[in-house]
């Protein structure tokens, strides 16, 4: 029913409510991604003592710290922000590959994730996808 709802605190609380549920019952992979999604809504919605639990709660189910945001801008990795401010900018992935030291193989890992993570399509729809927070 909160899918669909505006109230994004109480969304988030609920999901890391059943992640904990589920963590107590020894469904750790199920909560674990329950956890996750709570836990991203809580930073978004900027709740510290929500975020503080579900972090707790994601480290008892035998989890790894991870970037609290999942998605969007400010879910990039510094090397993939870099790998995509080239991108953005027109270079090749060759280009990228030569102006980091890293392979082209890296390069198109990075685009992957950032592709993923900013749920875009291709390497056009990265300029407008940055945008929001251009360096």
């Amino acid at each position: 029913m909160l899918e669909t709802s505006s109230a994004v605190l109480e969304r988030a609380r609920t999901l890391v409510e059943l992640g904990a549920a589920l963590r107590r019952t020894n469904r750790r992979t199920h909560a674990r991604e329950q956890l996750r999604r709570g836990l991203e809504l809580a930073v978004r919605a900027g709740s510290q003592p929500l975020v503080e639990h579900a972090q707790t709660e994601l480290a008892a189910t035998g989890a790894r710290p991870r970037r609290l945001l999942l998605s969007g801008v400010d879910s990039l990795t510094t090397s993939e922000r870099r790998v995509a401010d080239f991108a953005a900018e027109g270079l090749t992935n060759k280009d990228i590959a030569q102006a980091l030291f890293v392979t082209t193989k890296t390069v198109e890992v990075h685009l992957g994730n950032v592709y993923r993570k900013l749920g875009i399509g291709s390497r056009a729809e990265l300029p407008e996808a940055l945008g929001a927070s251009a360096p």
